[in-house]
């Protein structure tokens, strides 16, 4: 199954947000959207360099048209002096003429599951047509300070302590209180039934639409 429109990632921009599990959604679609047209993935932060795609650092227009031609998918982004990828000198919106679909990542979480967002987070392009949320199904029953990026705002989303188990109840009211309740949210690792309960008791306390699944077995659920 693909996952690409569960999630309504359609032709156009779409961000990525939230906690672990962005980069391997990011290139799940990437590979799924290569079969209906040309792919690039990106980041408006920071991004670990693939090595599955071409990169170009300093791609103008010819080059990233030229290497979209030959391989479907490349990644258009800036070197960054941690060794990681920046955001590209290029517009988002110039991007988004060159190929049919470009997939951004909007920002880290320092692979941990679960994530609250600082004031200058997350960085989504103004052109983006949809936005989706990650959530990390190992992070439920678990203490806010062992699975959050940034704990201490976490917990003050949700009015709890950082030694307090994080439940669907308190990740929705981060959700909320972030403004990505009513959007697009994806579950990733569901893995067992008790992954599977945690992300409805999730998805019943939120607005939008949720998606729970696993990316490596390809099974996903639409609440």
């Amino acid at each position: 199954m693909d996952i690409a429109p569960l999630l309504h990632v359609t032709r156009g921009v779409t961000a990525l947000i939230g906690g672990g599990g962005k980069t391997t959604l990011l290139y799940t679609l990437a590979e799924e959207l290569r079969r209906r047209g040309t792919v690039i993935v990106t980041t408006s932060t920071h991004i670990q360099r693939p090595e599955q795609y071409p990169v170009l650092p300093e791609g103008g227009k010819d080059a990233i048209t030229a290497a979209l031609s030959r391989n479907g998918v490349v990644c258009v982004a800036g070197r960054s002096p941690e060794g990681k990828l920046s955001a590209p000198a290029l517009p988002f919106e110039l991007l988004s003429e060159l190929a049919d679909y470009v997939l951004v990542e909007a920002d880290g979480s320092k692979r941990l599951p679960l994530k609250a967002h600082a004031p200058h987070e997350p960085v989504i392009p103004a052109c983006a047509g949809q936005t989706v949320c990650v959530v990390g199904a190992d992070g439920f029953d678990r203490p806010i300070a062992e699975v959050c990026h940034r704990p201490e705002r976490y917990a003050a989303l949700c009015g709890a302590a950082l030694e307090d188990i994080v439940t669907p109840a308190l990740a929705a009211k981060v959700l909320l209180a972030e403004g990505y309740g009513g959007g697009w949210v994806y579950v990733n690792k569901v893995e067992t039934p008790r992954d599977r309960a945690n992300a409805a008791a999730l998805a019943a306390a939120l607005p939008g639409t949720v998606v729970a699944g696993s990316l490596h077995r390809r099974e996903y659920q639409v609440y």
